[in-house]
């Protein structure tokens, strides 16, 4: 067989974070011909991470536009990689976790008959509107994909209580701690002064990100509460947000925070400076996804602030807690880590199970193991 064509396809700063090990990882196969294609659904942050990782697509859709909606962006996903997979005819192509790029791109690939590869795959709340559109978005696409590339076996489980057929399937840990290979440094220095300015050797501080479309109006209401009571209560205690652009979030945070004693607002950093600042910090608060995945490969525990989570491995290690948006709740469980070394050393040294930083490598051996270069199939990702 001739060199296998895919086109590698992301949008949005999470998928680039966690796709960009994988790019490079394609890059060094000699039986690989790998195109990359943005659709900048999210533009400003995409760009830094492609060039955090030196990589230059090959096409870029260029979407992005202000108060962009769920059925704009997909039609407009839908329409660009049209064109361009009739030009280029992939063997395959690789879509990443549950944006609505990765639906649209995988349903553009299904219109044309061309096989796709779900990276991140199998995860689940089993509640179609938590995440939102997020959920929907992983389980359609699962639907639509002929390769499988699921982080963990609960993840696999789902999979296959889906009907996914299990040589399909292949665990391969999370290429997000591979990405972290690349950027976290315990010599770095900040490019922002006030960030190099705190004292994380003797104050603990807390990392906090915000921003879920779930979390909106009450939910960021309460954990702004929440994390003005805590700073209050700790006089040991500094804490950062890194607040979200939307106006829906920034002016919350801003109202509750802005004017508060050991409380630093910033926008959101670039992936090298939030994965430095996540290696310096005590602990972390947030509703993302990725850092649930990302906290614990450095030692540091997670307070998940959703009610909801499609981790859950994550809860079942002990490097993360479910706390939800409950203000009550977060003040226990946040004191909790604050005050008892018992409980914080429990959670740091829980083994992270999503990976070992070789996920992109399993990927590509899955890969070339499907269309035949390679006789065995890949080992999986197993947690020691």
């Amino acid at each position: 067989m001739e060199r296998i064509k895919i086109i590698t396809i992301f949008g949005t700063r999470p998928e680039a974070i966690k796709m960009a090990p994988l790019v490079k990882e394609l890059e060094g196969r000699n039986e690989i011909d790998n195109k990359v294609c943005v659709t900048a659904q999210h533009r400003e942050m995409l760009d830094q991470v492609l060039n955090l990782f030196n990589i230059s697509p090959d096409y870029d859709l260029n979407i992005m536009k202000n108060k962009q909606s769920l059925t704009g962006i997909t039609t407009k996903v839908l329409e660009g990689l049209k064109e361009i997979f009739e030009k280029e005819k992939p063997n395959l192509i690789l879509v990443h976790g549950d944006t609505t790029t990765t639906f649209a791109g995988a349903l553009a690939a299904f219109y044309q008959k061309i096989k796709v590869g779900h990276v991140e795959a199998g995860l689940r709340t089993h509640n179609k509107y938590f995440p939102f559109p997020e959920e929907m978005n992983r389980k359609l696409t699962g639907a639509i994909a002929d390769l499988h590339f699921a982080p963990t076996v609960g993840a696999k489980a789902n999979l296959l209580s889906e009907g996914i057929t299990e040589k399909d399937i292949f665990v391969t840990g999370n290429t997000v701690i591979d990405a972290m290979e690349f950027t976290v440094d315990n010599e770095y220095i900040f490019e922002n002064k006030e960030l190099n300015s705190i004292d994380y050797k003797n104050k603990k501080v807390i990392m906090v990100t915000a921003h879920r479309r779930e979390n909106w109006g009450k939910g960021i209401e309460n954990i702004c509460i929440a994390l003005k009571k805590i700073v209050e209560d700790n006089k040991d205690v500094e804490l950062i947000y890194l607040v979200h652009l939307n106006p829906i979030v920034k002016d919350v945070v801003y109202k509750y925070l802005g004017r508060e004693e050991r409380v630093h607002l910033f926008p959101p950093l670039d992936t090298k400076e939030t994965h430095n600042l996540m290696n310096k910090c005590f602990m972390v608060m947030t509703d993302s996804g990725g850092l649930q995945e990302e906290a614990p490969h450095l030692g540091k525990p997670v307070l998940v602030l959703r009610d909801v989570t499609e981790r859950p491995e994550a809860i079942n290690a002990g490097t993360v807690k479910l706390v939800g948006t409950d203000v009550d709740e977060i003040l226990k469980q946040a004191n909790l880590l604050i005050n008892n070394p018992e409980e914080y050393e429990k959670m740091k040294k829980a083994i992270n199970p999503y990976g070992d930083g070789n996920a992109s490598c399993r990927i590509a051996d899955a890969i070339l193991y499907y269309y035949g270069f390679m006789e065995d199939r890949p080992e999986e990702f197993k947690l020691m």
